[in-house]
């Protein structure tokens, strides 16, 4: 039980806006830690979500929310009272409150689990992913083992593994990060978390003046670089100002490395439809590599804002676990939804072999065009481009339709694999699996809190959580991935 010890700053009444007038430092005991990334403790019946804490530590906390009507404040612990013994030096000092609000700035996001040695990172994953799965899946905590594998390569702290990497743009041109829960943002020179390729390029010295934000994608393993440029909606919208904007952000990267790839894109305004993309050196995708000891090696063409895992290790041990949750046999009939560039299709194909067959499903253009690359000369992998309800609705209301008309050709899925956005799957993506009727569902998430709604779906029906590996492939942050197996006794 959490508990408060003393107020080190009185709350002085809220304005007509509801703001405080000057900034409230509690003193607290924190207790367990929630999803999301921040422990959870208590002041006078409110609820406080505490960052850059660990459970039993009591510190001062500088509230950042803090609206009087609200039952649920949100706080950074900016000084530490009784530390934990798993408390360790913050590797990054724009995410570390304790030297960023002396600085007279917040912390930005991204690193809220940097202060934490890494092992007992992992042991409060295992504990966040077994709370989320009883609160929200109807999951007895007991009955939920659940052990989170690290990757050898992080042992040195968690660093110089992320591959995405996204900025704001400040009005006079330079590469800032957002702070938690908030629009403002904070200049940055350095990404201890990224891999050495991104820190290398030394862009925050450009000037990128008249883009809102900024994409950085390297592959797993390699010195390329794409570089994503998105103009402000008011820079796009007139044809000669792009182009203004476009010839000086063109100059000034011509004096990068060869190795550097970048591009204008300007998101269409129809959600899941391609981009408009002015490439201004190199191409616009990168090469990924998949290497296997169980299942082979394989390169994937990925492009732009391509999904794709973060890490630059992931790929093999996420496709390990994954093939091998799944079981696919020869002959069998697998759909992979959300499938993205193709990656388990690929590797799935192999395992079904030619007497099988791969339904690889994705509502975004581009992931699906890139499938069709990476797919190419596999005539047991069948790729569409359908939203999940649409390509699942055709397979229930015409399952002995030809595969060209959104059929199974008389088949029966025997397994589907599940691999949605952090929003999860949904009911009606679930009752139409359910409809189908397959032997087996395996669900790749990487958000507990949906992964268990989703749980909890899937045992009105009847599924039962048969297994779960849970998986820190983003060191330093909140991150949980997990492989779960549903089946029908």
């Amino acid at each position: 039980m959490t508990s408060i010890l003393r107020t080190t700053t009185q709350i002085e009444p809220a304005s007509e806006s509801g703001e405080i007038k000057r900034p409230v430092q509690l003193t607290l005991e924190v207790g367990p830690m929630a999803h999301g990334g921040h422990c959870v403790a208590r002041h006078e019946g409110r609820v406080i979500f505490v960052r850059h804490a660990i459970p039993g530590e009591i510190v001062v906390a500088e509230l950042t929310e803090s609206d009087p009507s609200a039952q649920l404040w949100w706080a950074d612990a900016i000084s530490v009272v009784q530390p934990s013994e798993f408390r360790r030096a913050h590797p990054w000092k724009l995410a570390d409150p304790k030297r960023s609000y002396p600085a007279g700035r917040r912390p930005v996001s991204g690193a809220e689990y940097g202060h934490i040695v890494l092992e007992h990172q992992r042991r409060l994953k295992a504990q966040v992913f077994r709370d989320t799965l009883a609160r929200l899946g109807n999951q007895r905590s007991q009955d939920v083992e659940v052990q989170v594998h690290g990757l050898e390569e992080d042992f040195s702290g968690g660093l110089g593994w992320r591959t995405r990497n996204t900025f704001a743009v400040s009005s006079t041109g330079r590469l800032r990060m957002f702070v938690h829960r908030s629009q403002a943002t904070v200049p940055v020179s350095n990404l201890p978390m990224a891999t050495p390729e991104v820190n290398a390029l030394q862009l925050w010295g450009i000037n990128f003046s008249g883009a809102s934000r900024l994409e950085l994608i390297t592959p797993g393993h390699g010195r390329e670089v794409l570089i994503i440029i998105v103009p402000l909606p008011e820079v796009s919208e007139t044809e000669s100002t792009l182009l203004e904007h476009t010839q000086r952000w063109q100059e000034q990267l011509t004096k990068l490395p060869g190795h550097v790839s970048a591009m204008v894109l300007i998101p269409s305004k129809k959600r899941k439809r391609l981009a408009a993309i002015t490439q201004l050196s190199g191409r616009p995708w990168v090469e990924e590599e998949v290497v296997s000891k169980r299942f082979g090696t394989k390169t994937f063409r990925v492009s732009g804002r391509g999904i794709w895992p973060e890490h630059c290790d992931a790929p093999a041990p996420l496709t390990e676990a994954a093939m091998t949750a799944i079981d696919a046999k020869p002959g069998q009939v697998v759909a992979n939804l959300y499938a993205g560039v193709g990656m388990l299709s690929a590797y799935l194909a192999d395992a079904v072999g030619p007497e099988g067959m791969v339904m690889s499903v994705d509502p975004v253009a581009q992931a699906s065009k890139d499938a069709r690359h990476n797919l190419q000369g596999v005539p047991q992998a069948v790729v569409l481009k359908r939203s999940i309800t649409r390509a699942l609705s055709s397979w229930l209301e015409s399952p002995k339709a030809a595969l060209t008309k959104d059929g199974l050709a008389g088949r029966r899925l025997d397994t589907v694999v599940l691999t949605p956005p952090p929003s999860g799957a949904g009911r009606n993506v679930i009752n139409r699996i359910h409809q189908l009727n397959p032997d087996r569902i395996v669900y790749v998430s990487c958000d507990p809190a949906s992964l268990a709604r989703d749980i909890r779906r899937l045992d009105t029906y009847g599924w039962q959580l048969t297994s779960v590996n849970v998986f820190d492939l983003h060191p330093n942050t909140h991150r949980i991935e997990s492989i779960s197996v549903f089946t029908r006794p």
